[in-house]
This record gives structure tokens, sequence and C-alpha cells, in this order.
């Protein structure tokens, strides 16, 4: 029975979404919400604000149905838990994405829904607080892959695909309900998010998926047998989130810049600058995640050697590496040459003192050139004001900066 209501309960997350995240696209279209202020309207009708409200409903709503159908089992405690947690953090991230909160009440609200997660689950204490800084920092690291289109899905998919296999490994169909849900549920977000992407993420559906990877993992691990090396296989399911966020942190400190505020480099930025497309960025990032997965899945059903669950930390540190030498912080283009009629272009910075040149050579000034010449202008590629008729000196005007 729990079979069947798991796989129930998947398929019911994977239509609910579709038709919700459906839903969503048609309605920001029609009241032009998907358009973000001062942007021109797009064909794709990108939603921030609302496209992860239906990953949240959908997975939610199958979790809960499949809860009271018995598909819980034994874990019934458990899933209420991790349900309890993902609600009040997928509320947070709906707040935030309406309108923006502090780094502070945003880290404060996840570590209070953690721990509730961890109290309902009945961890014991030494336990509860090392699981409660787990989901903290894979949420976060998670909700950090929302910035291309279809990567988070991609990788979320993949991830719970492995913790699906962990748990039915023991038999503990409880434990899988979640990580089942949720891979239907972004099979079925993929759909709308793939490039040209309909919808996205948002935070709301970005933490709300973190948090459930994270905490299904969390509780998987505690349930798991002695035999069972779990402490080595399932940290190294999220391989990829926490590489971009090493990656992330390296750089900013590296480049003397705060590490809360967000920049344009993550993995998915710098696979970008050098010239891998958007579907493409997303099929890598799936790819690398799957690696770790399987050898994580190996490794928790005794196939491979504890040891080597440190293979995929170990290599993704020369790709992270690599990844570090890109340029991430470029500076803004400057303004583009002005090329004249007849000869090279000539940079705005140095037009000014072009002019100013040829005007001492011949002997005249900007005020007495020839009618349809071009004027003199400064350093700054500005024209200069020429003096008055009277011969008096022109009178230097500025206005104060507020």
């Amino acid at each position: 029975m729990n079979v069947l209501g798991i796989i129930a309960s998947g398929v019911a997350a994977l239509f609910i979404t579709v038709v919700l995240a459906k839903g969503v696209r048609r309605t920001a279209l029609r009241s032009g919400a998907g358009r973000e202020p001062g942007a021109r309207r797009s064909r794709t009708g990108v939603v921030r604000r609302l496209g992860g409200a239906p990953v949240v409903v959908g997975v939610g709503t199958a979790a809960a149905a499949g809860w009271g159908l018995g598909a819980a089992g034994g874990s019934g405690r458990a899933v209420t838990a991790v349900l309890t947690g993902a609600a009040i953090v997928a509320g947070l991230g709906l707040v935030h994405d309406v309108r923006p909160l502090g780094v502070p009440l945003r880290m404060a609200v996840q570590t209070a829904a953690a721990t509730l997660a961890v109290c309902l689950a009945g961890l014991p204490p030494v336990a509860g607080v090392l699981a409660v800084i787990w989901i903290v920092l894979v949420t976060n690291a998670v909700a950090l892959l929302g910035t291309c289109d279809g990567v988070l899905a991609t990788v979320g998919a993949v991830t719970a695909a492995g913790l699906l296999a962990c748990a039915a490994l023991d038999g503990r169909w409880g434990l899988a309900l979640l990580p089942a849900v949720l891979l239907a549920g972004l099979l079925g977000f993929l759909l709308h998010n793939w490039r040209p992407a309909r919808i996205r993420p948002g935070a709301c559906g970005s933490l709300f998926t973190g948090f459930v990877l994270a905490a299904s993992g969390a509780l998987i691990h505690a349930a798991a047998p002695p035999e069972r090396a779990a402490w080595a296989a399932l940290p190294v399911l999220a391989t990829v989130a926490l590489a971009d966020t090493a990656l992330v942190l390296a750089s900013r400190l590296r480049a003397s810049r705060p590490l809360l505020r967000g920049a344009d480099d993550h993995i998915t930025h710098r696979l970008r600058r050098v010239r891998v497309t958007v579907p493409g960025t997303a099929v890598v990032l799936g790819l690398w995640a799957g690696v770790p997965v399987a050898v994580g899945a190996l490794v928790y059903a005794g196939v491979l050697h504890p040891v080597l669950a440190l293979v995929p930390p170990v290599a993704s540190a020369p790709a992270v590496l690599a990844l570090l030498r890109i340029p991430a912080y470029l500076p803004p283009p400057g303004p583009a040459p002005r090329r004249p009629a007849n000869g090279p272009a000539v940079p705005p910075a140095s037009r000014g003192a072009a002019s100013r040149g040829a005007a001492s050579r011949s002997g005249t000034s900007a005020s007495t050139a020839p009618a349809g010449a071009e004027p003199a202008r400064t350093a700054a590629g500005r024209p200069t004001v020429p003096p008055p008729p009277t011969g008096r000196p022109a009178v230097k005007v500025t206005a104060d900066r507020r």
C-alpha cells in the first residue's frame, strides 16, 4: 500500500504542478505581472514572484494527501515535521519575492523552521543541532542555484532521486514520500522552466526545494541502520550546491566584495561567460550532480567503500578552481568610439585633445573656427562653451549634487 500510495502521490504532484504552473503563467501574462519594472514585455512571460507557488502547492498537497491515505506509514511524524518547516520557509520566500527582506531576518526564520522540524521529528539533542546546521546550510546553497533557467529543477530532481533510492533501499517508504513527490513536482515545473522559461522558482520555490531536500536527507540519515554508511553517502548528494557556495564565497573574498551581496558570480554565470548556452548549463550541472548522487547511493547500498564518497568533492575542487579563473566582476562597458566620415575611429576621451591640438596648430580657436567645423571638446568628450562676443570670460556655472 505504501508503494502504491507514493506512486499515486507522485502522479498527483506532477499533475497539480503542471496545471497550476500553466494557470500562473496565463494569469501573469494577462495582468502584465510577468514584466519586471521598466522592462519591455516579453513573449515568455517570466513570473519571478509567482513561479515557485505551483511547486509548493503541488508538492505540499500531494504529500499531505499521501500522508492522509497512509502512504507515510510509521513516518507520519517526520513527514509532518518536514512539511511544517517547508511551509514556513516557503512563506518567507514568498514575502521576500514581493518585498526583499534582510539577511538576518531570513536566517532567523530558516533556523526557527529547521529547529521546529527537528523537534517535531523527535531527533536527539546532538543530532538535532547538527541537523539544524545542515538544513540551513543546504537550504541556502540549493536556493542559490535558481539563477539560470532549468538549473534548480534539474539539480533538485536528480538529488531527490538519490534520496528516494536511499530510503527505498531500507524499505522506509514513509521517508521516501517527500523525495518522491518533490521529484515529480520538479519535473512538472521543469516543463515551464526550461529555456525559454515561462516561470521561474523565485525565493519561494527555491527555499522550499532546498528545505525539503536538506530535511529529508537529515531524517533518512538519522533513521539509517548502523550498517549503512549514511554519514559518508548522504552529504555527497549536495556536492553541486555546496561547490557553488564555495565558489561564490572564495570569489568574493578574493575580490574584497561583500559576502552577502548578490552578484553574477555563480557557476551558472561563469558558464554563460564562456559561451555555454542556457540549456547546456542546465545539462552540465545536471550531469555534475548525477555523479555524486550515483556514488552516494552506491556507498549507501554498500556496493562501494565509504572512502570513495570523497571522490566527488575532491574531483569538484579543480572544477571550482578553474571556474574561479573566469572573470565575474567585469567593469561596465564604456561609450562606443565615434567614427568620422573619413578616418579611423576616435575614442570619446581623445576628441577634445585632438580638437584643441588642431586649433593650436592652425592658430585658430574654437570661437573663430569656420562654420560647420567640429567644436573643441573637453577631456570628457563634451563640447566647450565659447566666450561671449563681448570678450569677457564666461562665467562657470555649477550645480549642487544632492
